[in-house]
């Protein structure tokens, strides 16, 4: 992969030779389509006599100037490096170099948009790309002010940390974008420095975006400027006023909640378009997916995460932002505090008050599925390396973290901990941290030593089961009630669990909370006397209001009320734990899989939270198309996809439901009924109450048909004809994908692995057509294909360009037995392979052993 791997080793001793005070960069996006002129000053002190290495990531370097010493690009510049040799006391570092723009979401990303030809540039430097930018010391710990000036087109919109100055006119160019616009005006703009922040907040927005303005104020009563911006096409769809209402409610409630003032002079909210995650939290300049910009209908499950993204981000901007962690180790706690404050905040500050509901349907069943992987890891993980980092943006550092961080507020008490996160900004603002800086505050404020609790939930990997088990009187009553804890063999760790227990019985047909405790759960066995006594209820739920960590089970007689009555459950929080149970049971071939799709198809009609309804028919689909026994694949696809048209048809018009349930029949359909169905809908001979057929429901259901041969290439440039929008090739290139034969999986493969073109979000569009299929043998061909081409893919592409094709080329859907023994005899020839390169592998050979061990369950 481009760029040396910094080791940790390598940047502790950095961090103890220098010291960083200030850097200059300059920026000229007027030379062309394919690079920019970058020149950097770096002032810094060093141990005198020292030698370290500055990092970038640049085609030509053509001056290096340390302390007024011309030093040879040819001599002193490889491998990502810059070797600085004699440092001084006191160092002005200068570098001018030409940097590369790229299509793959790392550095400064360049996009050319097809509706109106205009070129849009943005950021995004975490973990280790603010070097393809600018020469710059790559480490968190090593922070500094920055001070930008670019040079740009003068019509654009130009965005940094600071506040944008006015531009000074340098007159006009031939051509400076090489998009063949002819002369243009360009001009400067020169930026205030920044604070003292880390290398991987900067950020550079650069483009004919458009923008809308407003404004609030801090609770320090300071102006604090806003802006939303998105690419000019898009605009028309930008709901700005809505974003800019969410962006104050956060505001108001992390600036009281954190006891802090907002840290920056100014907040801008940038939709950018082929983003690699959901958003970035760059200092007062938060980058987005532009996904986020809806042109179409969504469900409300996307409008809520589109919530917590915008309050992620925000809350970043003190935790990560103005105390940043020392070394990529602590990254959980930079994500977890952010998704656990933006789903505090979106519950009780926003009008999505069930965001506690989506955290337990989302958030913590990714969080269990990782956890239960050969890869999982403690939560605290050892990160040697920048390629450690990558392959821990994961499911533990986001999900599980922010769950655990959920059981500690409830086992130190929410208004002791945001106490002692209060006092945490104060102590450390604009400086560097550990995680035992943390806990320090958050035991002055809740009395309770967390060495303990730190060592078996942090430093330790995996996730525990909790059990009912009971004894009852002839009346019916408890005579003994305990919790069973017990952990996989792999991961033997017992942990203290705070939990709620709920009894429900059924009131009036609503299956409801009659009673609840809350208790200290310990060890393989902690007796709960509290419930002695109590008659025996209809359900019984552990982690009742989801305040652990940790898979449940349901006692026989529970798991039938909670089967047959699911929908008949009041709380959707409770519903939650029960599907996810069901779930955890299903993946765990303890539930055959095909008693879990008949609970899915009996009960999702009456689910209220679209999030458990987009999880749940998610996972309905593994379920179908590859966990039930081979022999019934055909037949439960089939069923399936006839019950979800038929409750589509009877959904309440317009609603949440009825949409997810027509976008997932396109997803599922597998007969010519099916295809009728969907042939119907796109050509407006049958209609739904309610329900538009707009730009992307479109798509979906175009896939639809050609996922069963019913739609071919000539459908698919009509329909992009009709749609030349990024999102729209997008669109067209999964739908190519999907095509359900052999020759054209091989040709979606051959056009990813055969060449490098494709930018980052073409590619995944491509992957996820790929493995859509409902006959898996279409990919048996290619599994010697895709083994043969891992080495060459980790070697010559971008991390997220690698790590896409790594997964999203390997033939999943086929689940057997041959793509089991395949995958483990690459591992065995190829032991020195990249670290992360061989994660990514293990990863999908647990999926096929899990899908194994269900389909034996199910047969």
């Amino acid at each position: 992969m481009p760029g040396e791997n910094l080791t940790r080793a390598e940047a502790s001793e950095r961090a103890a030779t220098v010291d960083v005070q200030s850097y200059e960069v300059e920026l000229d996006l007027t030379t062309g389509a394919t690079t920019f002129a970058s020149t950097t000053v770096v002032r810094f002190t060093a141990t005198e006599g020292a030698s370290t290495f500055v990092d970038l990531v640049a085609p030509t370097v053509r001056e290096v100037v340390l302390n007024g010493r011309s030093l040879d690009p040819a001599e002193v510049f490889a491998d990502s490096r810059i070797a600085l040799d004699g440092l001084a006391a006191d160092n002005e570092l200068r570098v001018v170099a030409d940097c590369a723009y790229t299509n793959t979401g790392e550095g400064l990303h360049r996009f050319v948009d097809p509706v109106d030809g205009e070129v849009y540039l943005y950021t995004q430097f975490e973990v280790p790309d603010s070097r393809r930018v600018f020469a710059v010391f790559e480490q968190p710990d090593l922070k500094a002010t920055f001070a930008f000036t670019v040079t740009a087109p003068a019509a654009w919109q130009v965005v940094s940390n600071q506040p944008t100055p006015a531009p000074e006119a340098l007159g006009t160019k031939p051509d400076p974008t090489g998009t063949g616009a002819g002369d243009v005006e360009v001009a400067r703009w020169a930026f205030e420095p920044t604070p003292r922040i880390s290398s991987y907040i900067t950020a550079l927005v650069a483009g004919p975006y458009v923008v809308e303005r407003s404004e609030l104020t801090s609770s320090d009563g300071r102006t604090i400027p806003l802006g939303v911006f998105c690419r000019a096409s898009l605009a028309d769809h930008m709901d700005a006023d809505y974003v800019f209402d969410k962006t104050r409610e956060g505001f108001a409630f992390f600036e009281s909640a954190f006891e802090h003032p907002y840290p920056f002079d100014k907040y801008d909210q940038l939709f950018v378009p082929e983003y690699n995650m959901g958003a970035m939290e760059n200092a007062g300049c938060v980058t987005f997916t532009e996904t986020y910009v809806f042109r179409s209908k969504v469900t409300d499950a996307v409008k809520e995460r589109r919530v917590v993204t915008i309050l992620h981000e925000l809350a970043h901007m003190w935790f990560g932002d103005l105390v940043t962690m020392k070394w990529w180790n602590d990254l959980w706690l930079n994500e977890s505090f952010a998704e656990y404050a933006s789903t505090l905040a979106t519950a009780e500050a926003t009008e999505w008050h069930e965001a506690w509901t989506t955290f337990a349907a989302m958030e913590k069943s990714w969080a269990y599925r990782q956890d239960q992987l050969p890869s999982t890891h403690p939560i605290v993980a050892t990160i040697n390396d920048l390629e450690d980092v990558f392959v821990n943006f994961d499911g533990i550092t986001y999900a599980k973290g922010a769950s655990v961080l959920k059981q500690l507020v409830a086992w130190v008490g929410k208004e002791q901990f945001l106490a002692g996160v209060a006092a945490y900004f104060r102590k450390h603002a604009w400086g560097n941290t550990e995680l035992r800086d943390l806990l320090v505050e958050l035991e002055a404020t809740s009395g309770r030593d967390l060495s303990q609790w730190s060592a078996l939930w942090l430093e330790t990997a995996g996730v525990n089961t909790l059990r009912p088990e009971f004894e009852l009187d002839a009346h019916g009553r408890f005579t003994t009630f305990a919790v069973l804890q017990s952990a996989a063999p792999d991961y033997p760790t017992l942990r203290p669990h705070r939990l709620g227990i709920g009894l429900y019985d059924l009131v009036d047909g609503v299956l409801t909370r009659v009673h609840r405790v809350e208790v200290d759960v310990d060890g393989a066995r902690t007796e709960i006397p509290e419930l002695l006594g109590l008659d025996r209820p209809q359900l019984v739920l552990l982690n009742d209001d989801d305040l652990a960590y940790a898979k449940i089970r349901l006692d026989d007689a529970s798991l039938q009320v909670a089967t047959e009555h699911l929908a008949d459950l009041a709380d959707p929080l409770a519903r939650s734990l029960v599907w996810g149970s069901a779930w955890d049971a299903t993946r765990d071939g303890e539930t055959p899989a095909g008693d879990y799709v008949r609970l899915v198809l009996g009960n999702i009609a009456r689910e209220t939270e679209s999030t458990t309804i987009r999880t749940t028919l998610n996972q309905l689909a593994l379920a179908a198309k590859t966990y039930v026994a081979p022999e019934r694949r055909a037949a439960t696809l089939a069923h399936a996809g006839d019950v979800l048209w038929s409750l589509a048809q009877d959904a309440a018009p317009g609603s949440d439901l009825q949409f997810q349930l027509v976008k997932f029949f396109a997803h599922l359909a597998s007969t010519t009924e099916h295809g009728t169905a969907l042939r119907a809908l796109l050509d407006g001979t049958q209609t739904l109450d309610g329900l538009e057929i707009d730009t992307d429901l479109r798509w979906e259901i175009l896939e639809g048909l050609v996922l069963l041969g019913l739609a071919d290439d000539a459908e698919i440039d009509a329909t992009l004809a009709a749609d030349s929008t990024a999102t729209g090739q997008q669109s067209a290139a999964r739908a190519r994908a999907t095509v359900p034969t052999a020759e054209a999986k091989r040709a979606a493969f051959d056009r990813l692995v055969g060449s490098d073109d494709a930018p980052n979000a073409i590619v995944r569009a491509t992957t996820l057509g790929f493995q859509h299929v409902n006959d898996p043998e279409s990919l048996a061909p290619l599994v010697g294909a895709y083994f043969d081409a891992l080495l060459p893919l980790w070697d010559q592409r971008s991390y997220h360009i690698a790590e896409a094709l790594v997964t999203g080329l390997y033939p999943a859907p086929l689940a057997s037995t041959v793509l089991r023994d395949a995958t483990q005899e690459w591992l065995d020839a190829n032991t020195d392979a990249a670290p992360a390169l061989r994660r990514l592998v293990v990863e999908n050979l647990a999926g096929v052993e899990r899908a194994l061990t269900a389909q034996a369950a199910d047969a």
